[in-house]
């Protein structure tokens, strides 16, 4: 080669990058002029420019004007193609060419890999085997065990470890770092180790990999020895630690570490972040979280959309929907993530219709929604027993074809059955009609079947569907299902059932279970087991309010009036204070709040006249006010007054007055319906013809023509 090819080529060398295009063209430019012959070497180094310049055109027809093209040559257009996703030419190059090495396969195998067609990569190497290339070098093995994991395909990823092994690789950690990755991927955290201990230069790479394989199978105190153990710790090595630790339940350690990572001086990122947000979202850390948020803030990853969705579903998880929803509001860009983490975050804070407004917003914006996201839209349709817009999101999960997936399934078996609006048919029949599709059900399904079973009093498919989890679905029963149980025996008057089956439960009944029980011993009037159930409830949550007050109904409708003081006292003792009553609902984007007696509304005037007059028209009817609720030894006629402004009834003639008589009026109480406010309702649905739906602090009341979907137990 001549000083001025030298020359050229050294320029090239220095030119291959990019933002060099126009002096690399240049240059060309001056080859071509003068240079009066072929210089095979240089025109390589011109096609490698173009090719990394991300030019392959250019680099092609530098490659069609070399007349004496080697090995060289050919490789290097046949990566150029392969880089840039021009397969068809690339393939063309290959079998066109009139030898190889291990350099082309790799690239048609890494080429094929890189853009879509792992498939088509297996296929490659198959017949490199088959060609008798003995050339494979740990690029090919790397490439491989890649492909094995991003397909599943475990089997050909044990194949090319053997293969790997034969060639005398096994041990490079070049190769160990993505072979330590695909056994822990296959859930096979031995073999990773045996593969990690092979390696006899492990770096930092492989170290971090070795962590991760350990986490992803549960290792907690392994990864946690390795991480210790390590001489050089990257930012990878401690978000590697930290998502790890929260994906497995250990939320107050990934804090701390985290809080360590932080005093360290270590650089953080998007996944840092997006983990230890996690954490404190799962624990419902508040304070910790705000902290993270001002780092965050002074770190400049705020406008970052992924940390933007975990601060957003942090806060929702706290409780603090108006923080959330504020950050969401901020954001200036917003994928699924982001709308997902709001619309959920609304829903995990009874806010369910703002929650479905997101989900049209969502929309609006031209973001199509994933299974989890229309589930959730329409498990807040089931919160708020809103069955017509319910259905037109299940219609639109068939038309986006998302409607197999488990999750939407759930959502449409708690909005057709769980959401108490009495279809528990419709329940029955999504579920069988899951499972001729072969949609696998998970335990929140059978929550929804099981509470369908439960409002329909149907006990013996109850018992049917209960065992079919256990036996046929290999699904270990959880505190929710056994409280369908309870609630389905005592909704149907078989309290000793109930009794029975508590004590056989192979782990303890938590407060819900109790106060299932302790709710039906009230409607049923059995007073023993009542205070059974009561004093279990008690010792499990002994400042809920909610097993007193229940038992106390039950002493006071008994006239009990001795009873009745000693559980007040014993209220007064433990500082057990009964949550004020109230009940509010929306009215021109306002939410309208009401105590008992409360005269501090514009239109008390207007809503106490309603209230009369529909006091006349349900005494009429035949109505006769239940003062079993009140809980105080006085007179008849003061009890009855007491009853006559509960919230509720304040609520719903505020919605009959104000709200047009097509559209169902929705209630909203923070404490259980008491019995009057329940037989009062169904009274002014009959008088009225008004849909009215309440919802308690137990479950959803649907009102219609003198009935309720409960079938008055609740």
């Amino acid at each position: 080669m001549t000083s001025i090819s030298k020359h050229y080529s050294s320029l090239l060398k220095l030119y291959s990058e990019t933002r060099y295009l126009v002096e690399v063209k240049k240059l060309h430019g001056l080859i071509l002029k003068t240079l009066h012959y072929s210089n095979t070497l240089l025109f390589n180094n011109l096609i490698t420019s173009y090719s990394k310049s991300n030019l392959p055109s250019y680099a092609y027809r530098v490659f069609l004007q070399i007349p004496c093209r080697n090995l060289f040559s050919w490789n290097a257009v046949l990566s150029s193609s392969a880089k840039s996703g021009h397969l068809s030419e690339m393939y063309n190059i290959f079998n066109s060419m009139p030898e190889r090495d291990c350099i082309s396969w790799n690239s048609v195998i890494s080429g094929y890999a890189s853009h879509g067609f792992p498939e088509k990569a297996v296929d490659t190497y198959k017949l490199m085997l088959r060609d008798g290339c003995s050339m494979q070098n740990r690029i090919t093995f790397s490439t491989m065990l890649i492909i094995s994991s991003a397909i599943v395909s475990f089997t050909l990823g044990i194949q090319v470890h053997c293969q790997g092994i034969k060639h005398g690789l096994g041990s490079h950690v070049f190769v160990g770092s993505p072979l330590v990755g695909m056994y822990s991927k296959a859930g096979l955290a031995y073999e990773a180790w045996l593969a990690f201990q092979e390696v006899k230069e492990k770096n930092l790479v492989l170290h971090n990999t070795m962590v991760m394989s350990f986490l992803r199978c549960g290792m907690i105190e392994e990864s946690k020895r390795l991480f210790a153990g390590m001489r050089e710790r990257d930012s990878i090595s401690w978000t590697t630690m930290i998502t790890g630790l929260t994906r497995n339940g250990c939320e107050l350690e990934a804090i701390g570490l985290f809080n360590k990572m932080r005093y360290a001086g270590m650089n953080m990122d998007q996944y840092t972040f997006g983990s230890v947000l996690t954490a404190c979202g799962a624990l419902a850390v508040l304070d910790q979280g705000k902290q993270i948020h001002a780092f965050i803030i002074r770190t400049l990853f705020d406008d970052n959309v992924f940390v933007g969705s975990a601060l957003v579903d942090m806060y929702s998880k706290c409780k603090s929907i108006r923080l959330a929803e504020s950050i969401f509001k901020r954001m200036k860009v917003k994928n699924l993530v982001t709308w997902t983490a709001m619309l959920v975050g609304y829903g995990q804070n009874e806010c369910y219709e703002e929650a479905i407004r997101s989900f049209l917003q969502m929309q609006r914006h031209g973001i199509e929604p994933d299974d989890f996201t229309i589930g959730s839209a329409i498990s807040s349709c089931a919160n708020i027993a809103s069955l017509e817009e319910g259905a037109q999101l299940h219609c639109r999960t068939i038309v986006l074809g998302l409607n197999s997936f488990i999750t939407v399934s759930n959502a449409l078996v708690t909005l057709y059955g769980y959401a108490q609006i009495g279809k528990a048919k419709e329940t029955i029949e999504l579920f069988e009609s899951m499972m001729a599709n072969s949609v696998k059900p998970d335990g929140v399904t059978f929550i929804g079947v099981l509470s369908a079973c439960s409002r329909a009093a149907m006990v013996e498919e109850g018992y049917y569907y209960f065992n079919s989890m256990i036996n046929d679905h290999q699904i270990v029963p959880v505190a929710d299902h056994y409280t369908c149980m309870i609630d389905l025996l005592s909704r149907a008057g078989r309290l000793k059932e109930a009794e029975d089956f508590i004590k056989k439960m192979p782990c303890r009944l938590d407060a819900i279970g109790w106060a299932t029980l302790l709710s039906s011993c009230r409607v049923h009037g059995n007073i023993e087991m009542a205070k059974w159930a009561a004093e279990s409830l008690i010792e499990l949550d002994p400042q809920n309010p909610a097993s007193y007050l229940l038992l106390l109904n039950m002493h006071a409708t008994n006239k009990n009036w001795e009873e009745v003081a000693q559980i007040r006292k014993a209220m007064r003792d433990k500082g057990v204070r009964k949550e004020p009553g109230c009940s509010w609902i929306k009215y021109n984007n306002k939410v309208h709040i009401f105590a008992a007696d409360d005269q501090s509304h514009p239109d008390s005037e207007k809503i106490y006249a309603e209230l009369e007059m529909l006091g006349l028209k349900m005494e009429k009817e035949g109505y006769r006010p239940n003062t079993s609720s009140v809980l105080h030894d006085v007179s008849e006629s003061e009890k009855r007054f007491m009853l006559g402004h509960h919230s509720e009834k304040l609520a719903i003639a505020f919605g009959l007055i104000f709200l047009p008589n097509k559209f169902p009026i929705r209630v909203f109480k923070n404490l259980r319906v008491c019995i009057d406010c329940h037989i009062a309702t169904k009274y002014i649905s009959k008088i009225t013809g008004r849909e009215i739906l309440v919802r308690d602090a137990v479950r959803f009341h649907k009102f219609n023509d003198g009935l309720c979907s409960c079938g008055d137990f609740w």
